[in-house]
């Protein structure tokens, strides 16, 4: 059994099970687009609450997540058809191009790849803190408490995470 919470690389977990994933939520969601957005919310989402209990199989947790995911999409999609049309009843969706170009979408997934594996092999407290900053959207103050450490370190954790995942940007040339 892995630990997910110490022992599994989530950047590993993402890369060697992404396109099962989009296939998975393809079925779901029946546009490839759709199943891309889904499948990096998913990302984001394991990312943001990693499990601090061990998971026996970090496979069917992030699909569980992009399942959850996907079904908060739908709810989205059902509710923003509803209230969003135009003055001739024509829904934005079709005003304007929803899909952003190829090129961009190849540079995206690239840069959001590089940055998990970056937020990977933050420290572990480093990486608490950080995403309990960027994700959870938590103040300095609260994160803090929370973790019963100065304000000063907390600032220091997130200067040495944004430093970090700057840097591997840059090598990486993204």
């Amino acid at each position: 059994m892995n630990d997910f919470a110490t022992d599994f690389s989530i950047g590993q977990l993402y890369n060697d099970h992404q396109p099962a994933l989009k296939r998975f939520l393809m079925a779901m969601l029946r546009s490839e687009q759709a199943a891309e957005d889904v499948a990096h919310e998913a990302w984001v989402r394991v990312l943001r609450y990693r499990p601090k209990q061990p998971v026996e199989n970090p496979q069917a947790y992030l699909f569980t997540v992009g399942a959850n995911a996907a079904r908060d999409y739908l709810a989205r999609e059902s509710t923003r058809s509803k209230f969003t049309t135009t003055a001739d009843d024509e829904p934005f969706d079709q005003a304007i191009c929803p899909h952003p170009n190829a090129e961009q979408c190849a540079q995206d997934h690239q840069r959001l790849q590089t940055l998990a594996r970056a937020v990977d092999d933050l420290p572990p407290r480093c990486r608490e803190v950080f995403l309990m900053s960027r994700f959870d959207g938590l103040s300095n103050p609260d994160i803090a408490l929370r973790l019963q450490i100065s304000r000063n370190m907390v600032e220091k954790h997130i200067i040495k995470a944004l430093l970090h995942c700057r840097n591997r940007l840059k090598s990486q040339g993204v």
